[in-house]
Formats: structure tokens, sequence, C-alpha cells
């Protein structure tokens, strides 16, 4: 079928499946296609993947089914597009993509589609974890904490870098509010200088992640929905 031929053929249905949007994909691509999504790379639409990736958070979020349906399909798109951008380059396809997670999620989940036994959720965790380590070849921890991408928000990532190192250990509550003070204590002091408030600063924020873990709160929402909350606040006293 000629790209011309796609195209009418396109224009004609009334619903579409995932074959359809990776099509409408290579014409965007392609000579007749858009010359915006012809001059784009994976570094440029950069922004846009994490852009949606959020907005997909905010509707679940703020559990509103019909946004959520959207956002979803501007986050496949985005996916759609930089794995045509690696068929262009004839590195890997769609396809690819699709049989590699699809044997990922089997092999990870041995007792589904092999004949491991688990007594629930906690060690279907410890079993992905085990897996996942043995994939990567992530033998030792300074590995495993490698590994936690540096580009998630701050918040989120000291949470995840916590919880693999086991600092997060429960019962920890009284070590990490008590450090929590002697940093405080610390930022009070007149003669401390800018570099040093810095990195107490940082060290009272990770103080307070590996804390929320402890307490098993999710320090990235509970942030979201204080900053949620002053801003309520600002719009009541200005009301």
């Amino acid at each position: 079928m000629t790209t011309q031929e796609t195209i009418a053929n396109l224009t004609e249905k009334e619903h579409y499946d995932l074959s359809d949007l990776r099509a409408v994909m290579r014409i965007l691509r392609s000579d007749v296609g858009c010359p915006w999504d012809r001059e784009q790379d994976h570094r440029s639409i950069r922004p846009s993947l994490i852009e949606e990736a959020y907005e997909v958070v905010e509707a679940i979020d703020t559990e509103n089914p019909a946004l959520l349906r959207e956002e979803l399909g501007d986050l496949l798109f985005q996916i759609v597009f930089h794995a045509q951008l690696e068929q262009e380059a004839e590195r890997f396809s769609m396809d690819e993509v699709i049989d590699d997670i699809t044997a990922k999620m089997i092999h990870r989940h041995p007792h589904v589609f092999g004949d491991v036994s688990v007594a629930g959720s906690g060690e279907v965790l410890s079993n992905w974890e085990r897996i996942k380590t043995e994939e990567k070849q992530r033998d030792t921890l300074v590995k495993r904490l490698r590994a936690v991408p540096p580009m998630l928000p701050a918040l989120m990532r000291a949470s995840k870098i916590a919880k693999k190192a086991g600092a997060a250990a429960k019962g920890c509550e009284g070590e990490k509010l008590d450090q929590m003070e002697a940093i405080l204590r610390a930022l009070r002091e007149e003669n401390i200088s800018a570099e040093e408030r810095q990195k107490a600063f940082g060290e009272l924020l990770f103080c307070a992640s590996t804390l929320a873990v402890c307490m098993d709160v999710d320090a990235e929402y509970s942030l979201s929905q204080a900053t949620d909350a002053f801003i309520s606040e600002i719009e009541a006293k200005n009301a």
C-alpha cells in the first residue's frame, strides 16, 4: 500500500488501533508528512515525554478518567515517536520494544508464568528486585544505587536510594528526627557560610525523605499535597 493509499484508508476509518497509530507516525515522518515532525530527534522531544508523563500523573491524582484516557494516548504517542526514530536509524523497532517488555514481564512474574509460589505482594516485590538485579548484573550495593536515574525528581530519587540502601529500616523514626533536629540547630547558627547552609539543607531534605520511607509515607506525594494546600491558603486569604 502506498503512502497516499494509507492516508486515504486512515481518514476513512472510524476507529483505530496501535498499528494505525504507528502508520500515522510513519506518515508524519515521511517526505509527504509534517515538516515539524521530520525535524525532531530524541533530544528535541525529550521534554514532551516528561511533560506527558506528568500529565498522566495529574489525571491519576485528580481521579479524572476522561483526562487519563487522553493523557495516556499522548504518552503512548511519544513512545511511538521515539521508537520510530530508532527504526529509521535501523537500531530497533516498536515490535522489538513490545517483544522485550512482554518477555521481561513474563520472566519477572515466575509466580504467574512459572512454578514459583509467593505468600503475598511483599514476596512478589522481593522476587522482582532479585530477578532485576540478576538481569542487570547489579551485584553490589553501589551499582544498585547508581542505577537509580539521577534525572528523577530529587525527592523521589532520595526515597528510592534510601530504600535500596536499607537506610530507612522500620523503627528508625526517632534516629531520623534526632538527625533533623541537629541539622536545624546547625542552620540556626549565625556564622554558617552559604556553602555550609547549602550542604546542610540538602542533608535535611535527604533525612526528611528517609524519615518518610521509615514511616511508609510517599514524600513526593506529601510535598505535592502541601504545595496545593499552600496555594489554597493564599487563594483563601485573597478571596
